[in-house]
């Protein structure tokens, strides 16, 4: 059983405009590979919001008497702030550094996923608007110019409620089920497992995740390949929202 993980070292900066699929093309070209079957590409957030233009100039925000008022008790600037009530559905939890929110795809995290690093200063990058329909359009594009079965899975990092330390999660998926269910599989002792599903998106946005690093690492795009469950796994109509657990199941919301 192995697996392999590498990054693509030849992505520039990126601008609004930006073809992510050539990029991820012409990277691996330059590198003296190609896309195989199989092979998954995770892409950092970010690099999709930058390439769809999608910025916050935080020197253009007013804060409203709200974003003041939450700046205060989380001892953060105002207008940040603002950007953050602008992205959100729902302020779930306010304290001393940190504004957990629910955001408008669903997502349940800190400041609804606005990022102030790896970009220039005064600006801030959201979550793309549609991630699904972001890692689609790569998906698709990359289908039609290789022949390749592939999926797309669309990073970020985020916090845990119970744990210390961020890790890569999927916030956009395509070719590939982001759940895996396992019920009625047997385990090692000849049991029918009742429960268990595996958040397969999750497990490889957390192993890429490590490559891409939170810094300088330059390295916003990875490829996985040789998952050897891919072809178990493969759904050419798969999105995030498997992952995303509803507010009436969410029992420390309910």
């Amino acid at each position: 059983m192995k697996l392999e993980l590498f990054g693509l070292t030849e992505i520039p900066l990126v601008i609004k405009g930006e073809d992510i699929d050539e990029l991820i093309l012409s990277s691996l070209k330059k590198q003296k590979d190609s896309l195989k079957n199989g092979d998954i590409i995770l892409i950092a957030e970010t690099l999709i919001s930058k390439a769809e233009g999608n910025y916050i100039d935080l020197k253009k925000i007013n804060p409203s008497s709200k974003a003041k008022k939450l700046a205060e008790k989380s001892k953060k600037d105002p207008k940040l702030v603002e950007s953050i009530i602008n992205e959100s559905k729902e302020i779930i939890a306010v304290g001393p550094d940190f504004i957990i929110s629910e955001t408008k795809h669903g997502f349940v995290c800190a400041n609804a996923g606005i990022d102030e690093s790896n970009v220039e200063e005064g600006l801030a990058t959201p979550m793309p608007i549609d991630p699904d329909k972001s890692a689609k359009k790569i998906y698709e594009s990359l289908k039609n110019k290789t022949g390749k079965n592939i999926g797309v899975i669309i990073t970020d990092t985020q916090g845990r409620a119970f744990r210390n330390g961020a890790v890569g999660v999927a916030i956009g998926c395509i070719g590939i089920s982001p759940i895996w269910k396992r019920i009625g599989e047997k385990d090692l002792y000849g049991r029918e497992l009742q429960t268990t599903e595996i958040g397969v998106a999750d497990e490889l946005a957390a192993a890429a995740s490590l490559l891409m690093g939170q810094a300088n690492e330059g390295v916003p795009i990875v490829i996985i390949r040789g998952f050897e469950n891919f072809d178990k796994l493969k759904n050419t109509q798969s999105n995030i929202k498997p992952l995303i657990r509803e507010k009436e199941f969410d029992v420390f919301r309910n």
